[in-house]
């Protein structure tokens, strides 16, 4: 009998444990990593990384966070591509600090899509999308 208290004793500390700490890993997620947009723009989320699109009549910005902190850009790059009803438009973007950009005329109305091709430092390039409201 003694050793099936003992037992019972073991399971629940350890079903403790185990809720405990995944409260603490869900919590060390969400503290800082707000996929809300700071800059007014539109965000996509892939990996632990967001990446806001922010369209200007004179400029492109895509603002890059990885676990919610500003990412180093330093040997990365990004091309974006518009997609407006039919029309299709192809834009290289520069590193500049946390974030990538561009200069020029823009147009993007609502229900543009737009697919960024994304390399960050020594990894492959990945494809973040995005759609325009």
């Amino acid at each position: 009998m003694k050793s099936v208290k003992s037992l019972r004793a073991a399971l629940l500390l350890m079903a403790g444990l185990t809720l405990a700490t995944g409260a603490v890993a869900s919590g060390d997620h969400k503290k800082g990593h707000d996929h809300k947009p700071l800059h007014g723009g539109v965000v996509t989320e892939a990996k632990d990384v967001d990446y806001e699109l922010v369209i200007k009549p004179d400029a492109i910005d895509i603002h890059v966070r990885d676990h919610g902190k500003p990412a180093d850009l330093t040997g990365a790059s990004a091309v974006l591509t518009l997609l407006v009803g039919t029309d299709k438009q192809e834009i290289k973007l520069v590193p500049a600090g946390s974030k990538f950009t561009v200069h020029g005329k823009f147009s993007a109305p609502a229900g543009t899509k737009a697919v960024a091709m994304i390399a960050l430092r020594g990894k492959p390039a990945k494809s973040v999308r995005f759609a325009l409201k």
